[in-house]
């Protein structure tokens, strides 16, 4: 499972998304929604832009729909399909998650199963303590709120997780509709965590905070020997998707 998946480079209103490298220019004044189909839809100068396979975009609550159509309104001369990422999850959750939903939970719960939150450094000491304060609590969260108890061990040999609590995290993603699902299908993988991504999810955790305890072990090593420009460029680009999947979700909700 990979994080938001590109969208095609090529979006019209009328036409949908067609496979070409040509940058389209602005050709809407406004984005906006409308109450249509059982959900929200979004418009563009009153015309509806379409998925990469034809779909309509529409979405189960308003604040969702003015979330991709924000995107659309920040656009510039031309559009840019890397600066919408609500607009992917839109489409990914319409053309690709409503079909394969049984697949995507079992690959959440196999991220439960080799879960960041429960592999525990070896050394060094404060590193260790850092970890048993920081992930020790959401482990437990996890088990409270959502009846998941995952175990953990210490260094980085695998250790199966009880069967029962990864059928129990499958359920908890087959219970969400298309649009969550999709959501938590992103951000578990960028967390490394079924658990952070639940919390988010659930609005128990911010994304950047989410974020933070997936890279616990990251942080450590950069503040003892500091950070290089590319892997601070590719933290700001994780702690964005992380802070829109929070919005996403509460969105959602």
């Amino acid at each position: 499972m990979s994080h938001i998946p590109p969208l095609d480079p090529n979006v019209a209103a009328q036409k949908g998304f067609r496979e070409s490298e040509e940058r389209i220019k602005r050709f809407w004044k406004a984005a906006g929604v409308e109450a249509r189909d059982g959900g929200w839809i979004v418009l563009l100068d009153g015309r509806a832009p379409k998925t990469p396979a034809g779909n309509a975009i529409v979405l189960p609550t308003e604040t969702a729909a003015g979330l991709v159509a924000e995107e659309w309104n920040d656009q510039g001369e031309h559009l840019l399909p890397a600066t919408m990422p609500a607009t992917r999850l839109a489409s990914t959750a319409i053309d690709r998650v409503s079909q394969t939903r049984g697949p995507v939970a079992e690959e959440i719960a196999r991220y439960a199963g080799s879960d960041v939150l429960c592999y525990l450094a070896e050394t060094p000491s404060g590193l260790i303590e850092r970890q048993q304060a920081e992930w020790g609590p959401w482990r437990d969260w996890a088990a409270r709120e959502l009846g998941v108890e995952l175990q953990p061990v210490e260094g980085i040999i695998h250790r199966p997780q009880a069967p029962q609590a990864l059928a129990r995290v499958e359920a908890l993603a087959l219970e969400m509709d298309d649009f969550a699902l999709t959501g938590l299908a992103t951000a578990v993988p960028l967390f490394g965590s079924a658990v952070l991504g639940l919390a988010v999810q659930r609005g128990a955790l911010s994304g950047e905070t989410a974020l933070d305890l997936s890279r616990l072990d990251e942080a450590f090593t950069e503040e003892r020997w500091g950070v290089d420009e590319e892997a601070a460029a590719r933290t700001a680009a994780h702690r964005a998707e992380a802070a829109l999947l929070q919005r996403w979700f509460e969105a959602l909700r």
